[in-house]
């Protein structure tokens, strides 16, 4: 079986779960969203299946596929102490668009000198 870090490298396979975030999808639905053959688009979710990413559920004639954040929790737990090196460009990056959403003096007068 592949690793969680395998199964989504394959681009396909992360536009599939990006479009199961919103709601459950038949295979015709993810088909003609990402412009794939039914037989690439079915091959993909087999893999996302197994690796406990998807489930499906049949209605009537369809089966429908719905994301399992399970396996993502393993990807979060990996991520979890790189966040500390986000953390501090995050801020600054949030210090910095409020500095530039307040007015400064020669904006906030009207009839401004230039």
């Amino acid at each position: 079986m592949e690793s969680v870090f395998e199964v989504i490298a394959e681009p396909n396979r992360r536009a599939i779960l990006s479009l199961l975030v919103s709601a459950q999808q038949s295979v015709g639905e993810i088909e003609r969203q990402l412009r794939m053959p039914q037989p690439t688009v079915s091959k993909h979710l087999r893999v996302l299946r197994d690796a406990g990413f998807v489930e499906s559920t049949v209605d009537a004639q369809r089966r429908l596929y719905r994301l399992k954040p399970e396996p993502l929790q393993e990807i979060d737990a990996w991520l979890a102490p790189f966040r500390r090196f986000w953390a501090p460009h995050l801020d600054a990056l949030e210090r910095h668009l409020d500095q530039m959403e307040e007015p400064t003096p020669e904006k906030g007068r009207a009839g401004s000198r230039k």
